[in-house]
């Protein structure tokens, strides 16, 4: 697959085909690049400027978000296969409470604006999930957030059974209607 950039229906959201060599000599081995900011903004995407990288692992069923942080992020998953679902909470947005979801992989990432809010959910026994911030994050800022099941964001989340794993701190996420009344 070669490198493509595609653009949304969210504005601020963009998906990424990355390019991925697999190794015919070396069973399971592959090479990508998972940023390339000439590349990627040659093909329209915005610059990042990323000053921190984190990395999350998830075991099968674990739902993070929605989290909406003041800065771009490009997200990838490294391994693993996670559901993820970005929800437009910019009250003067015209796609304000749309959500886009799919499913990120090792051939894949995704761009995200400051101001939507990013969420995902694990869907393989592991997921490694790494994404590149263009600001710092901040111990003891209060970030906004939005519960994950949300009924104005409505997102179908792959698990809900006894699998699912949220962190305290998710499940006392506001919903859109506390945020902005």
């Amino acid at each position: 697959m070669a490198l493509a950039v595609h653009e949304t229906e969210i504005g601020g959201l963009w998906v990424v085909d990355l390019d991925v060599h697999d190794d015919p000599d070396r069973a399971g081995a592959s090479f990508r690049e998972a940023y390339q900011a000439e590349k990627m903004g040659a093909l329209g995407l915005p610059e990042l400027h990323p000053v921190q990288m984190n990395v999350s692992e998830s075991p099968l069923g674990t739902l993070r978000g929605f989290h909406a942080e003041p800065w771009e992020k490009f997200i990838h998953v490294v391994s693993g296969t996670a559901f993820s679902a970005i929800a437009d909470i910019r009250p003067d947005s015209p796609t304000y409470k749309k959500v886009w979801t799919g499913e990120l992989d090792r051939a894949n990432a995704i761009f995200v604006t400051r101001g939507l809010a990013n969420s995902f959910q694990a869907i393989s026994e592991l997921v490694v999930y790494t994404y590149l911030t263009s600001e710092h994050w901040q111990a003891g800022l209060a970030y906004t957030a939005v519960r994950y099941d949300d009924p104005d964001l409505a997102v179908d989340w792959p698990i809900t059974d006894h699998r699912l794993k949220l962190s305290a701190k998710d499940t006392q996420n506001p919903g859109l209607a506390e945020l902005y009344p």
